[in-house]
């Protein structure tokens, strides 16, 4: 999870790629909030507050969940680093992984108990967006939930054939109550503050089309990982003691759409950010 705040916008890392996100706005790619002692000249740009593997709640990881990541930012307006001009003119993008529902499953969550801790997942997000417009952000972009039946560590049981229906099932309740947080938000301010950029529907597009909407860029099989450990106990990047390479990768990682189990390549990224193009290009305005 992650919270970026920039004079146009915030751009995350982790499952959003920054530098696809900045290209298509025409922005430089925002510094993270770890390097901002040796960026300072950057801070016109924004900054990134990403910290990878964690969500709205305390995941597997110990890096800050998303209401330290705002604790974070809020010091920065206090100290000056951002001014009320800044954060007023200023676009915050606030993106979800699926780390707080990865840590449930680890955790020996029950799939009965899934809608209720969905449920609450979303209500925390909520509170997380309205806190970040009381700051004084006047326009925040949240994202769908990309659909994690679709990542190849789900679809590798049907040896990347076909996404798993029950998980894009959870997905897409996690997608309606969020849309629903997101009307009632815009409801309370009376104006469009918040806005939705649908990762979900942009994904399905580009692994249903097998490309990009212009048709420029082909994804043999979508579904299939460039990079993958060569058995079930190792994964991209695996080395036994003596270092040897216990992964294998594709000859071209541009004709791939997924880099390894959980992220796209480049190449899948900007088919991605192809489709929500528009959407984004309206946060200037």
């Amino acid at each position: 999870m992650s919270v970026g705040i920039d004079h146009q916008l915030g751009i995350p890392d982790l499952v959003l790629n920054c530098n696809h996100a900045a290209k298509f706005i025409g922005l430089k790619s925002p510094i993270p909030y770890r390097l901002r002692e040796y960026g300072v000249n950057d801070l016109k740009y924004g900054m990134n507050f990403a910290f990878g593997g964690t969500g709205v709640f305390n995941t597997l990881v110990s890096d800050p969940n998303m209401t330290t990541q705002i604790d974070f930012f809020q010091e920065l307006i206090k100290t000056n680093a951002f001014n009320a001009t800044d954060v007023e003119s200023s676009v915050a993008l606030v993106t979800l992984s699926g780390n707080d529902y990865g840590a449930y499953e680890v955790r020996n969550g029950t799939a009965q108990g899934f809608p209720s801790f969905i449920t609450s997942v979303v209500k925390q997000l909520k509170v997380n967006l309205k806190r970040i417009h009381g700051l004084g952000v006047k326009k925040i972009a949240v994202t769908t939930l990309q659909p994690l039946g679709c990542l190849p560590r789900s679809t590798i049981k049907s040896s990347f054939q076909q996404c798993n229906g029950t998980e894009n099932s959870l997905v897409s309740f996690h997608n309606l109550l969020l849309q629903q947080a997101v009307a009632k938000l815009n409801n309370e301010t009376k104006v469009s503050t918040f806005v939705i950029l649908n990762l979900y529907d942009s994904f399905m597009s580009v692994l249903k089309n097998k490309g990009d909407q212009t048709g420029s860029t082909k994804f043999e099989n979508p579904l299939k990982p460039c990079c993958g450990g060569i058995s079930s106990e190792y994964y991209c990047g695996s080395v036994d003691v003596n270092g040897t390479k216990k992964y294998t990768l594709c000859d071209d990682p541009e004709s791939a759409f997924f880099w390894d189990s959980a992220h796209p390549t480049q190449q899948g990224w900007s088919a991605v950010y192809s489709a929500l193009q528009t959407t984004l290009k309206h946060l200037n305005y």
